[in-house]
């Protein structure tokens, strides 16, 4: 049953955030096996001048043992 989190930048279409959920439910099935019955998906728009404090901090670098792609960026640089 997994269930993902997407956190990104506000501003995307509905249709861009259909087409994500789409390719990540296909991802799913393909790289795990999951059926698309036990897949669920959000989709949390967050504001760029929020993104450091309630993203980058809690859930990336608070989490590293968790981050299995780690981002190329680092907003204290």
């Amino acid at each position: 049953m997994p269930h993902v989190i997407v956190k990104m930048f506000a501003g995307k279409t509905e249709e861009q955030k259909q087409a994500l959920t789409a390719e990540i439910a296909k991802a799913l099935m393909t790289a795990i096996g999951s059926t698309e019955k036990s897949i669920s998906v959000a989709i949390e728009d967050v504001a760029p001048e929020d993104w450091t404090e309630k993203v980058y901090v809690p859930e990336i670098a608070g989490k590293p043992d968790l981050i299995y792609k780690k981002p190329g960026y680092d907003p204290f640089a």
